[in-house]
């Protein structure tokens, strides 16, 4: 719930029904990868002390297989990029894995784009509600394709989403295309925060 601090300001406390959701940390989508997102990499630093803090914490990977409908050869608008089993498909170093509950792949049907993590073929609301979960907290890449993708997948399937601003990245394929999506997903019904106005019990 949301509550006023002594100071004066909003703060989100985080409960036993919490979740942390990381979007696809990999290392094609960081600087110097085959999609890169630029800063991707920034995000680590924010990241590391909420893998520490929430009590659940789930990950997405891209699982592309090598003739993925979204790669260019195939007539598909991106480069290939998370191919399984390369080291692009594998998370970034950055990333503290130990704390990972859940881990969702994604996007490994040939035929079939799939940039939200709560797609249909994942049944990763139903995972979280079964885990108590009902409210999640959604970081990583890209605001505008799988972050935006995923937290319309989430509030479809019933969950509370906020979406930390300081720790999503976007590609801009056309200028704004990350701030079009952030307002997109607050008319949606997510809210928006930065970690700083996260408190932990």
């Amino acid at each position: 719930m949301i509550c006023d601090t002594a100071r004066g300001r909003s703060v989100v406390r985080i409960n036993q029904d919490d979740a942390l959701v990381i979007v696809d940390p990999q290392n094609d989508f960081m600087p110097g990868g085959a999609l890169a997102v630029p800063g991707g990499d920034e995000i680590f630093p924010i990241l590391s002390p909420l893998i520490r803090s929430f009590p659940l914490v789930v990950a997405s990977q891209d699982w592309h297989p090598a003739n993925h409908i979204s790669f260019k050869e195939q007539g598909g608008p991106w480069p290939p990029h998370c191919v399984q089993r390369t080291k692009g498909a594998e998370f970034h170093p950055d990333l503290d894995q130990s704390r990972l509950s859940i881990i969702v792949r994604k996007g490994f049907d040939a035929r079939h784009e799939q940039y939200s993590c709560f797609d249909e073929t994942s049944k990763l609301s139903g995972m979280l509600k079964g885990r108590g979960v009902s409210r999640i907290f959604v970081v990583g890449v890209a605001t505008d394709y799988c972050v935006r993708y995923s937290v319309h997948g989430a509030l479809e399937g019933g969950l509370g989403v906020f979406v930390l601003t300081d720790a999503v990245r976007g590609v801009d394929v056309k200028p704004g295309d990350s701030e079009r999506a952030l307002a997109e997903m607050k008319a949606a019904g997510a809210v928006l925060i930065t970690s700083s106005e996260l408190a932990f019990l």
